[in-house]
């Protein structure tokens, strides 16, 4: 029998129950409280902004922003290099690890998933999922609306048209737009 937890295994990628992971349910608290803070701010609290997310997340390079308001999962899957900003709206939810890269703007409503769920329909009605990564690389633009698949990984300088549902990887420098987007 596998001994390990529920958070374990949603780490490693592989199928787990959150409804049994004491330390998921912890850890997705906290994530709430965190956020909740973080979207209770006025424009004008923009020192306090900063300590809260780099609590919230796994890393946040310099320069980095999130307009409020902001969802996610646990934060700590998160990582944001330098520059990256991120308008309002945005959902990540980041049961698997979402990386971002330098400079890369992300407009309203964007959301960006890792959480996953079995194809099989016994395994569903057990609760179990799962998650893969994302990764967006360096200098991405990604317009309002779009939605980010698991598994996609999105190539340096490329654009994602607004309202598009990124369903494949993407390569450096391509435009994709629609719904799959090509």
């Amino acid at each position: 029998m596998d001994q390990r937890s529920e958070k374990e295994k949603m780490l490693a990628g592989e199928l787990y129950r959150a409804v049994e992971g004491d330390e998921i349910i912890a850890d997705s608290i906290r994530a709430d409280t965190l956020t909740r803070q973080y979207n209770a701010l006025s424009r004008s609290q923009t020192s306090q902004a900063a300590p809260i997310l780099n609590e919230l997340l796994g890393s946040l390079g310099e320069g980095g922003l999130i307009r409020a308001p902001f969802y996610c999962d646990f934060g700590y899957n998160i990582h944001l290099g330098a520059r990256v900003f991120i308008n309002f709206g945005c959902v990540m939810l980041d049961v698997a690890k979402i990386e971002i890269g330098e400079g890369t703007l992300i407009g309203t409503s964007v959301q960006i998933l890792t959480a996953d769920h079995p194809r099989d329909p016994e395994l569903r009605k057990q609760g179990y999922e799962s998650g893969i990564p994302v990764k967006i690389g360096k200098n991405v633009w990604i317009g309002s609306g779009a939605i980010i698949l698991p598994g996609v990984i999105i190539g340096d300088d490329a654009i994602i048209g607004a309202g598009s549902v990124v369903t494949r990887n993407v390569a450096a420098g391509a435009t994709v737009k629609g719904n799959p987007a090509k």
